[in-house]
């Protein structure tokens, strides 16, 4: 008998079998980006602090894509989200 459950656990590649956007990661970056603008606005981190970390996600995502095994287009792709993050929250930083 065969289980119609689907379990996230497997360590599979996390790049086989991919067609299209990541439903997981669409939800998690904007739950992320969500929570950064939430503690600016609760004066719990300043926009400058805010950016630092989206750099530092950026150049933690370069130092293990290789590691683990990422295609180039992935890599880039994954740095331009957090680019576009860190040009946003540059933009809050220019208004105040």
């Amino acid at each position: 008998m065969t289980s119609d459950t689907v379990n996230d656990n497997n360590e599979a590649s996390p790049f086989a079998g991919t067609k299209g956007p990541d439903a997981h990661g669409q939800a998690a970056l904007l739950l992320v980006e969500s929570l950064i603008h939430a503690l600016i606005a609760r004066s719990v981190i300043n926009v400058e602090e805010a950016i630092e970390v989206v750099d530092i996600a950026a150049d933690v995502k370069e130092d293990i894509a290789e590691a683990l095994g990422e295609p180039p287009a992935t890599l880039r792709q994954s740095l331009k989200l957090l680019q576009n993050i860190a040009g946003s929250l540059r933009l809050d930083l220019s208004r105040s």
